[in-house]
């Protein structure tokens, strides 16, 4: 081989191996542009905002940090924030609880388990706003679903759900665990699926019974499926907002004001909006804040 063959064959090699340390990141450029238009450039902006003040909804200047100190001084912020841990504690548990038993009857291959898979993941496959106005169907004190059923039994009688309070917040509640055992239930049966076998056959022949078993054996290795269930879940609880919307606006008075229908009411109805973005903002911080440590103790827990 010549020189100048040798110098072409040469610059060919470093010509593919330069186009092989860009080619990943072109490949990638139309992803990354998509999500820095969908995704970073509406956080972006959101950020923004949060430090505006905006009056008769336009920006007449900026306030600083005024906005998030705002929300230390402002009580409907925490009447709105402790309804929203009380939903998502209450609702996530009994999920959790649910979707465990089910995912454990299930696993079991009882009769008739194919047909049940099907049946209790319909409620999570319907849209949130279509489930908020049948629950408010049911719940109607005129003709709704509960009124008509005492009338039919106890001959008359109204159910009253959304007229009271308490009764609002947990009908709200009853709306979320009935939308949302299922992706516990899918998510759990995954993780009891997937635990080995032999420990429980060791467990039978020392004569464990069933309840030793599932406190010995499947609770401690399905903790980290069950960590990542319940985290997941809870960052979805505190961005509800579509069922409440339609079912109550946050009624009667605050008792279903959850921190996205206040959010939602500062920015849009009272025209706060760097008020509410930065209320919003900093209720996104606190569950990233959560699902991290989550993230953080399952990994303790795999490694350890």
């Amino acid at each position: 081989m010549t020189a100048a063959a040798a110098y072409l064959a040469g610059r060919r090699r470093a010509q593919g191996a330069g186009l092989d340390r860009v080619l990943p990141y072109l490949l990638l450029a139309p992803t990354l542009l998509l999500l820095l238009a969908v995704v970073l450039y509406p956080i972006g902006y959101g950020i923004r905002q949060s430090f505006l003040n905006f009056r008769f909804g336009h920006a007449v200047g900026s306030v600083g940090l005024d906005n998030y100190r705002q929300l230390f001084s402002d009580p409907a912020f925490g009447q709105a924030l402790w309804v929203t841990l009380k939903f998502v504690v209450l609702a996530v548990t009994i999920e959790t609880v649910l979707g465990l038993g089910l995912a454990l009857l299930v696993a079991n291959e009882l009769p008739f388990t194919r047909i049940a898979r099907l049946v209790l993941i319909v409620p999570m496959i319907v849209t949130p706003i279509v489930v908020g106005i049948v629950f408010r169907l049911i719940y109607a004190s005129d003709v709704g679903l509960l009124t008509t059923l005492r009338t039919d039994i106890f001959g008359s009688g109204q159910v009253f759900i959304l007229d009271k309070g308490w009764s609002a917040f947990l009908g709200l509640v009853a709306l979320d665990v009935w939308e949302w055992t299922p992706l516990m239930f899918l998510i759990l049966l995954a993780g009891l699926q997937s635990l080995p076998i032999e420990p429980f056959e060791a467990a039978r022949v020392d004569g464990a019974g069933d309840w030793r078993v599932f406190l010995d054996q499947t609770l401690p290795m399905l903790r980290p499926v069950l960590a990542v269930a319940i985290a997941l879940r809870t960052i979805d609880a505190f961005t509800t907002f579509d069922q409440v919307f339609v079912l109550t606006k946050g009624g009667p008075g605050t008792s279903t004001q959850l921190i996205s229908i206040y959010g939602y009411n500062t920015a849009f109805k009272f025209t706060e909006f760097g008020y509410g973005t930065a209320m919003l903002l900093t209720v996104a911080l606190v569950v990233l804040a959560l699902a991290a440590l989550t993230v953080r103790l399952i990994r303790r827990q795999a490694v350890s």
